[in-house]
């Protein structure tokens, strides 16, 4: 088998990692893919992106559901964990269309959706800086200065933590932050008619969904 071929076959291997949520094997294929010198870029685009990808699909068709696409999210999680040695040489190679902030806000400790979209939103292309969870909004404005992201993404799964989402909004106008940054809300409770209300730039009602907004939102083709 020639070089090209192994490479070939590695890179599907990688695909299919993803899309059997094999948490177990994935940093194993990825380790090899290392080893015969396929490149971060190509590892991260062309394997673990593309079963990402395909497992959003499959979830937008109606053909999988919530706990395969966590699952699906958990397995790519586990290969870009084995490409952080790697990811300086990654970051020199690929082509970011933008940063995004992302983070569950202040009084939510939920996770779930925030992994996906984030997932999501590295198969797309995006730089992803996760905040975690319970984050207060100082945090929030902190990071917005400091890093100057194209995109902030807010988080909040309880009825009771919707306003911490306006409050973050509030915060960064109060620091003249506002105009610098596009804010994009997510989660159960939420609606485009409340990201309206509290001034958000984007919603979407899935994380495949948010990406493409997110493009929409930086006029990226």
């Amino acid at each position: 088998m020639t070089q090209d071929a192994r490479n070939v076959q590695i890179i599907a291997e990688l695909v299919r990692t993803v899309v059997e949520f094999d948490t177990d094997g994935v940093q194993s294929v990825v380790e090899k893919a290392i080893n015969e010198s396929i490149s971060p870029i190509e590892i991260l685009e062309k394997g673990l992106s593309v079963g990402i990808k395909e497992i959003g699909h499959q979830f937008g068709l109606g053909n999988i559901f919530l706990p395969e696409l966590i699952m699906g999210a958990k397995t790519m999680q586990q290969g870009v964990a084995a490409l952080e040695a790697h990811w300086k040489d990654m970051v020199h190679e690929r082509k970011v269309l933008g940063t995004v902030v992302l983070g569950t806000v202040k009084g939510d400790m939920h996770s779930i959706g925030k992994q996906i979209v984030g997932s999501l939103f590295t198969a797309g292309g995006f730089e992803i800086i996760n905040l975690g969870e319970d984050v207060p909004k100082e945090i929030f404005v902190e990071k917005v200065e400091s890093i100057r992201p194209d995109i902030v993404g807010l988080s909040a799964l309880l009825t009771t933590t919707l306003p911490q989402q306006k409050s973050v909004i509030t915060s960064l106008k109060e620091a003249g932050l506002r105009d610098m940054v596009k804010v994009m809300i997510g989660g159960a409770p939420t609606t485009e008619e409340w990201a309206i209300e509290i001034g958000a730039d984007g919603w979407a009602p899935n994380a495949a969904l948010a990406v493409e907004k997110a493009r929409m939102l930086l006029n990226i083709t």
